[in-house]
């Protein structure tokens, strides 16, 4: 009968309605949740099928819940270096536990990124899930997978110890004085190369016996430099050991007698062919009539003759402490036993564009020394860049990565299923997840400091509120009048 029909169209459009009441009443509560994405209900026709002469029978409406997961909301500013937020369409995936899962645990992805460490220096959100990513492997590589969840980790800021880092290269920049006189040994030198027995030779400078390493200011033994320059390096273990370039000018013009050593000696062992002292390297330093470092002459002289055959390409490669001195080749030298130190190659930049090593006609002096590595260093700060990767910065200055946040596209996300937490699951309506790095394939770049506001818009949810209020009391009139055509046709009897 058309009359029972319609108090089933009124009673579905009051359930309707309800529906909608319910999704508004969701997004009006949820207006300040991080990441929340609205969600609204839609109504669709029910049609009954309709008999020929048999009057019409209303169908009602049916009202189903549309979830705008795609829908981006802005990004706001705040003060925590963990508050992350995504400018695209990736999420970020996490999970229900830190540590210790497997494949059975669920993943989930959500756009709430206000993370926090927790004690165990875990990243955690305020819905108690931990944020997911690709560690950083023993050679310091990310190894992404787009399809691998296993292959994620939870990124733990809290791990990680102090940092330091090893010297492998040193600028040198100075001026060795072009006008600087001859030293008495330096003349005997000159002597004895012309003639090894000619009495001037007595006391001339030698490396094996009578060097600048061994000079003694108390004593007056050895060769007194006539310029010297002292270099703080860093060892494998963030200790600090100290190299020396001693320089003694030639009787030839624009050349220098030069050797390199460690201080103190006992920092190193080195084959006897090098001479005592800790000298690790000597030879001689040629400079062009205009001042700069002459590798041409320096490149066609003798093999030993130079202090480097190639100074474009100067290098000190010492050898780990725990190397039996016995297989020490010629020229070759290690660390000391005792330091217990790992193998270590030192580049010399001899030639720099703006400085190097000169002889000008001026005082000698060191302008410059600049070197990489660093001494132990504590964590002070970590750091997530718009590309996801997790930076520990140390006060030593060290920067070390530890992982890479991983974010997760899919080809319906509107069509992900619910789950408290602000977080969603996989739904066969929304396709499988496809693992991205941030700032590839649409995921999006990850804002620091940032997070993403709810999308609910409080002006259209009370016009909703309004309209489903109005429309559900004319649902109500349709019963009422139902009820009303129902009693005329029973007093009929009457």
């Amino acid at each position: 009968m058309s009359i029972n029909s319609a108090l089933l169209a009124g009673v579905s459009g009051l359930t309707a309605n309800s529906a909608a009441l319910a999704a508004i009443s969701q997004n009006i509560a949820n207006v300040n949740t991080v990441g929340y994405k609205r969600s609204a209900a839609e109504f669709q026709t029910v049609v009954n099928a309709q008999s020929a002469g048999a009057g019409y029978s209303a169908g009602g409406v049916l009202a189903s819940a549309r979830h705008f997961t795609s829908q981006n909301g802005q990004l706001q500013r705040t003060t925590s270096s963990t508050d992350l937020g995504i400018a695209g369409q990736g999420f970020f995936v996490v999970t229900e536990k830190s540590e210790n899962l497997t494949p059975a645990d669920s993943r989930l992805f959500t756009r709430a990124g206000a993370f926090r460490v927790d004690n165990l220096g875990y990243l955690k959100n305020t819905a108690g899930l931990y944020l997911q990513g690709w560690p950083v492997d023993a050679n310091g590589d990310i190894t992404t997978d787009p399809s691998d969840l296993n292959r994620l980790r939870t990124i733990n800021v809290g791990s990680v110890g102090g940092a330091a880092e090893p010297t492998t290269r040193v600028q040198l920049n100075a001026n060795l004085r072009s006008s600087q006189e001859p030293s008495a040994e330096a003349l005997a030198r000159a002597a004895r190369d012309a003639d090894p027995l000619d009495p001037a030779a007595a006391g001339a400078y030698d490396v094996m016996t009578n060097s600048m390493a061994m000079w003694d200011p108390e004593t007056g033994n050895g060769v007194k430099p006539d310029f010297e320059v002292t270099i703080p390096v860093s060892d494998s273990k963030g200790g600090q050991r100290t190299l020396a370039v001693s320089f003694l000018k030639s009787t030839i013009p624009n050349q220098w007698y030069a050797e390199l050593r460690a201080i103190p000696a006992g920092d190193v062992t080195t084959d006897a062919s090098l001479g005592t002292d800790g000298i690790l390297k000597s030879g001689l330093v040629s400079f062009t009539q205009d001042g700069r470092l002459d590798v041409d002459a320096m490149a066609a002289m003798a093999p030993g003759v130079a202090l480097f055959s190639d100074p474009a390409a100067a290098a000190l490669t010492f050898r780990a402490s725990d190397t039996d001195p016995a297989s020490l080749g010629a020229g070759e030298f290690m660390w000391g036993n005792a330091l217990g130190i790992d193998n270590q190659t030192i580049t010399f930049d001899l030639t720099a564009a703006a400085g190097g090593l000169s002889q000008y006609d001026s005082a000698s002096v060191v302008q410059a020394t600049l070197t990489n590595g660093t001494a132990f260093g504590n964590l002070s700060e970590v750091k997530i860049d718009e590309k996801g990767f997790v930076t520990a910065i140390f006060d030593n200055g060290v920067t070390r990565q530890i992982a890479q946040v991983a974010l997760a596209t899919f080809p319906s996300a509107d069509a992900l299923s619910e789950v408290s937490g602000n977080a969603f699951r996989v739904s066969q309506g929304s396709g499988t997840f496809n693992l991205k790095a941030a700032g590839s394939g649409g995921a999006g770049l990850i804002g620091a400091s940032q997070l993403e506001a709810s999308t609910v818009d409080l002006s259209a949810e009370f016009t909703g509120l309004i309209t489903t209020q109005r429309a559900y009391s004319a649902s109500s009139k349709i019963i009422t009048t139902a009820d009303e055509m129902l009693a005329e046709l029973i007093s009929i009897k009457r």
